[in-house]
């Protein structure tokens, strides 16, 4: 008997007893990140030596390791004249007890580890075997045993925040279970109880101190309903309920541990997997089976780790444990008595195995003689002072050693699967239904399109024909008018020239004599006597046509009515006539302008000057104006005047206010005439445009002149304070045409590079305006919407450095990440240039980094960092991605370089 303890091996039997594993007891939810394949684990469980890694050849059998704690402080200082009870042989897997100087018992195990031997190997040799089998299908079970002060707690539970070389089983499992399963298919779930004088306990809920076990009369298997099922995405999660529950464990003082487990702890983590299983391969008429197979079905496998702490065995007068402590030592020391009773009927073969004993062998029935994978480490210490207790704690161990489980994988057909399948494909089939509808419904309507195009040309060249006449007809009133003013000035100045002035200089001139002068003075008399008779002449009209205005009232209003149609006909062709000379200055200044750049670039070269980096609106504005330009500025405003054309803008007349608008936006996309335009109330004026009128030319180009007049910071204020980024929204989310949305992204983008602008910005939604224009894709629209965004973040980025901001990014608040994402490889390069600096200064800020992993930002910036065609926003990258503790750790863990 002692020889096949020493031995570890026990003849396989089947008369051997099974006890049911417990099942999981809630419905698990998918966490984690990216796992091996499905297949690769199917291979791993097919394996022969997978199977038989545990059991030296016999499948099944619970594996036993034994650990030597290293002597404390107390025992060097005490038993410095004894050597050690127990000698290590690791190379034979062998220890050996001594009785005394010259007699030893010799025993086998299946690993032997020094206290030299590091938490990695220890986790290794016990523990990993059995996580694979879990991540396979199988249930397994790790558990500690040993006497109190030994090193089970250490062994299994250390978290290892100071030191991550002293991570326990625990931990470590839960990282290689995690680097194992697939967010998008696998879950896991996470229950921590402790039984204490035979209570189980919650240590993730306190108040939950009275926990059933439930077993399923019909399979065997046991539960713990009650018992609180945390779901767990990631390994922070973990280790944070692992620090919940030591916090709630049971501990106290002995004379053998200072800090001694009072209660068992089970550690409870159910697995849930999605595997494919192909069916039965297909049989032809003949037998031999067909390269036809049915299609792969979808499972569920269903598993779960316990790792189990178990309390230390002790002897009430070593540790010196009583009152309260007595009655907890009794406690454990019953129910591990009851357990050591279960693993020896089960060593033993017996009909009978006593596992309602305590309630710790109900928990534990699936992990000796059941369906589950077991691994067990034995600890033990060095002092032979505690000789007895060690030799107790080895023959548990041998005794484990010769029981084995039947080994069973729970496989359930995933029907929600099957089904969320069947529903795509259904969903593919009414997609592809509706594209073709569609396609049919487009052809039908662009012969439409065509008809009415043919139909729109025509108009088009008769209403052209119309305009040409309507022109000609302008420029030949245009030149009386010129005429009529011509002849007005030359008889303004000859009437001057015959004043007395004149005459005076004359007679000077031509050394008239006294008399001639007299002669004047006498024709000037004359002419002023006239002058008053001809006053007194209307002066008697005037009371002749009182006395008749009593009697003559219907001719009056005849008369008024004439002269107020008069006036009003006036006025509008003075309106007219003020846009056609403004018109005329601007475009003779912009032929200018162009003759100017083709002289100095060339033919090839002629758009070299332009710059609409900055202003959707501009004109073609080139680096040297010279003089020409401010010559034909300056006389744009002379002889037109601003507030004159400003005027217009309220003109009842609708092509009126369509030229003044036009006219005014071509003005501001002069810097030197910005300042001027707002001066004269230009700026108050265009956003009452934007608010009043529907018309669509004139809100694009009030849009426009707008966005032009937003270059400058501080009109930037001024349109904030007006309440114009509430009228951009508002126009953003009416407006359809491409163009419009352009001008109106324009503005935003120009109103987001302002440091100060900010939360007012975002407050009266702005940039939920400038996400919504997306909505168009034109390309030109696209490409205002990323610079504005690439501002924004920019500012930021330079508020968090400064100090000033703190928090997350108000874009990643407003849902802006997901399509600068989608976005940062776009094919147009201002779209992909922007929002590629918009990642980079987005991620300067630590707090958004989890926010970028999570929305995929990370790969973008690794993109960005290796591929990008600006070597400054590579660079960028490159430092933001070192600066950054949170991006450095995930892509040591995703095995990133770059």
């Amino acid at each position: 008997m002692a020889s096949s303890y020493r031995n570890g091996y026990r003849g396989s039997s089947s008369g051997s007893m099974k006890v049911d594993r417990p099942v999981p007891s809630s419905n698990l939810k998918a966490s984690s990140f990216k796992s091996r394949t499905s297949t690769g684990s199917a291979l791993r469980r097919s394996s022969p030596a997978s199977l038989t890694a545990l059991g030296d050849g016999v499948p099944g059998r619970v594996r036993v390791a034994v650990r030597l704690r290293p002597r404390n402080a107390e025992e060097l200082a005490a038993d410095a004249d004894f050597a050690d009870c127990v000698e290590l042989q690791p190379e034979l897997k062998r220890l050996k007890l001594r009785k005394n100087n010259w007699d030893s018992d010799t025993y086998e195990f299946d690993e032997v580890l020094t206290e030299f031997a590091s938490q990695k190997r220890v986790y290794e040799v016990v523990a990993k075997p059995v996580v694979e089998s879990v991540l396979d299908g199988y249930n397994g079970t790790v558990m500690a045993y040993g006497q109190t002060g030994t090193g089970k707690t250490f062994t299994l539970g250390r978290i290892g925040e100071e030191d991550t070389s002293d991570r326990g089983i625990m931990v470590r499992s839960m990282e290689d279970i995690f680097a194992d399963i697939s967010l998008e298919t696998d879950s896991i779930s996470v229950s921590y109880l402790q039984l204490y004088m035979e209570t189980l306990q919650d240590l993730l809920d306190p108040a939950n101190d009275n926990i059933p076990i439930v077993e399923d009369p019909k399979t065997g298997d046991v539960s713990v309903p009650g018992a609180t099922l945390v779901e767990i995405r990631d390994q922070q999660s973990f280790v944070e309920l692992l620090r919940i529950g030591e916090a709630h464990r049971i501990a106290a003082n002995t004379k053998l541990n200072t800090e001694s487990s009072r209660s068992h702890a089970i550690l409870m983590v159910h697995v849930r997997r999605s595997v494919m299983g192909r069916e039965d391969i297909i049989s032809s008429e003949n037998g031999d089976p067909s390269h036809l197979a049915k299609p792969f079905k979808p499972l569920v496998r269903k598993s779960k780790l316990v790792v189990v702490d178990l309390a230390g065995s002790e002897r009430v007068h070593k540790s010196g444990s009583e009152g309260h402590m007595l009655e907890e030592a009794k406690s454990i020391n019953l129910s591990l008595s009851a357990l050591g009773k279960c693993i020896n009927a089960l060593a033993e073969n017996s009909a009978h195995v006593p596992v309602r004993d305590s309630k710790l062998t109900r928990l534990l029935r699936d992990s000796f003689g059941g369906t589950a994978r077991t691994s067990l480490i034995v600890t033990i210490g060095p002092s032979p002072r505690h000789r007895g207790e060690t030799a107790s704690t080895i023959q548990f161990g041998q005794r484990a050693m010769k029981v084995e489980n039947m080994l069973k994988i729970k496989e359930e057909f995933d029907y929600k699967s099957l089904s969320r399948r069947l529903e795509v494909q259904v969903d593919k089939l009414i997609v592809e239904n509706e594209r073709q509808q569609k396609a049919f419904e487009d052809e039908v309507e662009r012969i439409n399109v065509d008809a009415q195009n043919r139909i729109s040309e025509v108009e088009r060249s008769f209403t052209d024909a119309l305009e040409k006449e309507r022109l000609k007809c302008q420029m030949d009133y245009m030149e009386s008018v010129k005429q009529l003013e011509e002849k007005l000035v030359l008889n303004q100045q000859k009437h001057d020239r015959d004043g007395f002035t004149d005459g005076l200089c004359n007679v000077q001139g031509s050394r008239l004599s006294v008399a001639e002068i007299n002669n004047l003075l006498e024709k000037e008399t004359n002419l002023r006597k006239a002058a008053e008779e001809e006053v007194e002449h209307l002066k008697s009209q005037l009371g002749q046509h009182s006395q008749l205005e009593a009697g003559g009232d219907t001719e009056v209003l005849k008369l008024l009515k004439i002269i107020e149609d008069e006036a009003h006909q006036k006025k509008k062709l003075e309106e007219e006539v003020i846009i056609l000379r403004s018109q005329l200055l601007q475009s003779t200044f912009e032929a200018d302008q162009m003759r100017r750049c083709l002289e100095r670039s060339g033919p090839g070269n002629a758009y070299n000057g332009l710059d609409s980096s900055m202003s959707p609106f501009r004109h073609s504005q080139f680096k040297d104006s010279g003089n020409g330009q401010k010559a034909s500025i300056a006389t744009l405003f002379e002889q037109v005047g601003l507030q004159k054309i400003l005027a217009l803008l309220e003109s009842e007349d609708a092509n009126v206010r369509i030229h003044a608008v036009k006219v005014v936006a071509n003005l501001a996309a002069e810097e030197a005439n910005q300042k001027k335009i707002v001066e004269s109330g230009g700026l108050t004026s265009l956003l009452m445009l934007l608010r009043s009128f529907e018309d669509e030319t004139v809100r694009r180009v009030a849009a426009g002149a707008i966005a032009n007049l937003a270059m400058n910071e501080a009109n930037q204020e001024l349109i904030m304070l007006e309440g114009g980024i509430s009228l951009l929204s508002m126009t953003a989310a009416d407006a359809e045409d491409p163009q419009t949305l352009r001008m109106v992204a324009g503005a935003i983008a120009n109103l987001c590079g302002n440091d100060k602008l900010q939360t007012k910005l975002r407050s009266e939604g702005g940039i939920k305006a400038l996400l919504g224009i997306v909505r168009c894709g034109h390309p030109d629209v696209l490409s205002q919407v990323a610079r504005g965004i690439a501002n924004f973040a920019k500012c930021e980025s330079r508020g968090s450095t400064q100090g000033i901001k703190s928090g997350r990014s108000l874009l990643i608040e407003d849902g802006a990440l997901p399509w600068i994402v989608q976005n940062a490889n776009n094919e147009a390069a201002p779209i992909r240039r922007h929002i590629e600096l918009a990642l980079c200064h987005l991620a300067q800020h630590e707090v958004n980094a989890k926010d970028m992993i999570s929305g995929g930002a990370l790969w973008e910036l690794v993109r960005i960092s290796r591929d990008c065609s600006r070597e400054d926003i590579r660079s960028l990258a490159r430092r933001t991605l070192n600066s950054s503790p949170i991006f450095k750790s995930e892509m040591r863990r995703l095995r990133i370089e770059y």
